[in-house]
């Protein structure tokens, strides 16, 4: 049931990203909206149980206007914060960390997200956020699918 929320969230999330056409608002963020936001987005993935990148994007391009570039930047910033706060809250716990697993896992997505970011700075921003659009509308349906099956 988890994944079926989930795969619905996250079509949603893609099918208003394929859907915005200009930007909305004079280009400021008012802080109760963001605050809003981000409750909104920290509910939403916490109980889910999953990472909130994929819909930090959405929220920040949909929600509060800011452009796909800036978006990005925000959403790697935030996912990064909340990937530190967490880490350090099970720093004492008895959970077992398998860095021979973590580790080459890191550095590929690190990698990853350093080409991806080259990447991305030849792409146009309206491109960009249909592709990220689509993608995020294809998980969702592979997901959904996944789930029912």
């Amino acid at each position: 049931m988890l994944t079926l929320l989930f795969a619905a969230v996250a079509a949603l999330a893609g099918v208003h990203m394929l859907r915005r056409r200009t930007p909305r608002g004079s280009g400021t963020v008012s802080g109760a909206r963001a605050v809003g936001a981000g409750a909104g987005l920290g509910a939403v993935t916490g109980f889910l149980g999953v990472g909130g990148g994929f819909l930090a994007v959405p929220a920040l391009v949909t929600v509060l206007a800011v452009p796909m570039s800036a978006a990005v930047g925000t959403s790697l910033l935030v996912v990064g914060a909340n990937a530190l706060v967490a880490l350090a809250g099970r720093a004492y716990t008895a959970v077992h960390l398998d860095l021979a697993l973590l580790l080459p896992f890191l550095a590929a997505a690190v990698l990853g997200a350093w080409d991806g970011r080259r990447l991305a700075a030849k792409v146009p921003a309206g491109t960009l956020r249909r592709v990220f659009g689509a993608v995020l509308l294809a998980v969702a349906v592979a997901m959904g699918a996944t789930a029912v099956l």
